[in-house]
């Protein structure tokens, strides 16, 4: 299941291979007695539920985009470019979803993307996603921009699949790079996920307030506080809003690292480490070059960059340059099973789930992010066992099974 602890579960804790059926086979027996499901399975309904529980600025974060959102569409475009050839008479029993990656079999070939400030959709907020992640025996992503601390989100985590997504510092505050990591190490985070472009006015600005949401992290860091008080004559919790907005210029600073910085975070962690926003096949090489483990071929969901094209776009080519050097994951614009499989059979070996696990969230907590989990895993199960692939492996699941369709 997750990388890293599969010693320490027991057989009761690895997910049968008809889970995602099951769920759905609940809903329906139900379905008999007259009791709908509390919330719909269908995906497309997901993002007006949630917009019905948020406030205009919590929902307008979840579903904001760069610009006039061009990148966005591109995104969810990109998928109807191509369709799914089914065979027929494929003797098979249901599909095998476990992939490899890091050296670790997962269950299912999706994680949880890291969204940020996850309090502003729900109470629970990161937590609440993290504690359905164990339970879907899904990897959760946790954000540095989280509203809880590294540590209650492990906790909250048990022992499920964990990666730290790290917004990087720049390098006069490598003490806090260090800190940030070794927290998330000794805290059970296998996996290290680097995001290489953001923008502060986009990724963080509306949320600098007096509180703790979305500086988290920040607000738990012994370094960070150490300097700040330094600094300041006085502890965090009596100037917090001074603290947020320096924390979130901390980790948005505005300027980007260079190739030759990848090195530190190698020296300071010894997992693997994930570049996420790989657009192009030159700078998927470099990555390679640098010796990480991973890319994810991402944009962000279009939230940073209005006018990009689409990462399913530039999926194929980045994978057929890497795929053997690299462990490629996919993030963008995943909306249903279909997409999914679609994603994984261009190249990717896992995909993350962005916008809808937080619109799930933010209906009703932790049960709407396990229901849209399961909704995505039966789906994705239904679409390959209807179209005659018996498993995720590249073996089965690859661009034989595709067809472009919009020449």
């Amino acid at each position: 299941m997750s990388s890293g602890q599969d010693s320490k579960l027991d057989s009761s804790s690895i997910a049968h291979p008809l889970a995602p059926f099951k769920y759905e086979n609940e809903v329906y027996q139900a379905g008999l007695k007259g009791e709908k499901p509390p919330i719909t399975f269908n995906c497309l309904e997901w993002e007006g539920l949630a917009k019905e529980q948020l406030s205009a600025d919590s929902y307008g974060y979840v579903w904001g985009s760069a610009g006039a959102r061009e990148t966005d569409d591109n995104n969810k475009k990109a998928f109807k470019k191509w369709g799914i050839v089914p065979s027929r008479l494929v003797k098979s029993d249901f599909p095998d979803l476990r992939t490899t990656l890091f050296g670790e079999t997962f269950d299912y070939p999706i994680a949880m993307a890291p969204v940020g400030v996850q309090r502003i959709f729900h109470p629970g907020g990161e937590t609440a996603s993290a504690k359905a992640a164990e339970q879907e025996h899904v990897p959760y992503i946790l954000s540095t921009a989280s509203a809880a601390s590294i540590e209650d989100v492990a906790k909250a985590n048990g022992n499920g699949s964990r990666w730290y997504q790290l917004y990087w510092p720049l390098n006069e505050n490598n003490d806090i790079t260090v800190s940030l990591l070794s927290r998330a190490k000794a805290a059970g985070y296998k996996v290290l996920v680097v995001t290489l472009d953001t923008d502060l006015n986009n990724a963080y600005n509306p949320f600098i307030r007096p509180d703790d949401i979305g500086v988290a992290l920040g607000f738990s860091d012994p370094v960070y506080r150490r300097k700040f008080e330094e600094k300041h004559g006085k502890p965090i919790e009596e100037d917090m809003g001074t603290a947020a907005t320096e924390w979130a210029h901390t980790v948005f600073p505005g300027v980007s690292h260079g190739w030759e910085d990848i090195k530190f975070l190698q020296e300071h962690w010894d997992g693997p480490i994930v570049l996420k926003g790989i657009q192009t096949v030159a700078d998927a090489k470099r990555a390679a070059e640098c010796g990480v483990q991973g890319i994810v071929v991402s944009n962000h969901g279009g939230r940073q960059q209005d006018g990009g094209i689409a990462s399913l776009d530039v999926l194929p080519e980045i994978a057929d340059a890497v795929g053997h050097d690299l462990e490629i994951i996919f993030d963008s614009g995943v909306r249903c099973g279909a997409d999914i499989a679609k994603a994984l059979a261009l190249g990717a070996k896992m995909v993350l789930i962005g916008r809808p696990y937080i619109y799930g969230l933010a209906i009703q907590g932790e049960h709407g992010v396990r229901h849209v989990l399961k909704s995505l895993l039966g789906d994705f199960n239904l679409t390959l066992h209807l179209s005659g692939i018996s498993s995720v492996s590249a073996k089965h699941l690859n661009r034989s099974v595709l067809r472009r369709i919009d020449n």
